[in-house]
């Protein structure tokens, strides 16, 4: 079940030879891939730190925050790509996200019982016996 959960992820790392070989615009794809590990990363952690909040409000809007910033954190990158390379950087970069993310959210409603699930009991709520 690890697999079909950072199967975004495998498939961007897999995807690096692909690019060399087909002489695709690297800078574009660095930027993309480096900025959706390190967002993916930062959205793990927020969502294991939401699921062990009890208050709903304060879970939902940590929840919601993590979803907004890492938005714009792609979306800039993309803009970077464009700007500090070419525009085949840009679009280069639109591609990996897009895949990537394509890829995520097929694999969350597999995986989405399994998030829903804390590691660790929620404080103030008495754990299951």
């Amino acid at each position: 079940m690890a697999l079909l959960r950072y199967l975004d992820v495998c498939l961007v790392l897999a995807t690096a030879p692909f690019v060399a070989i087909a002489g695709l615009p690297l800078l574009g794809y660095l930027i993309a891939a480096v900025t959706w590990l390190l967002t993916r990363l930062g959205t793990v952690y927020l969502q294991e730190r939401a699921l062990r909040i009890g208050d709903p409000k304060v879970r939902a809007g940590v929840q919601v925050g993590s979803m907004m910033g890492r938005l714009w954190i792609v979306a800039l990158a993309i803009l970077l790509a464009r700007y500090a390379g070419s525009k085949a950087d840009g679009i280069t970069a639109a591609a990996v996200v897009l895949a990537a993310f394509t890829v995520y959210f097929a694999m969350s409603f597999f995986t989405r019982g399994d998030a829903l699930t804390p590691s660790a009991p929620a404080r103030g709520r008495p754990s299951p016996s």
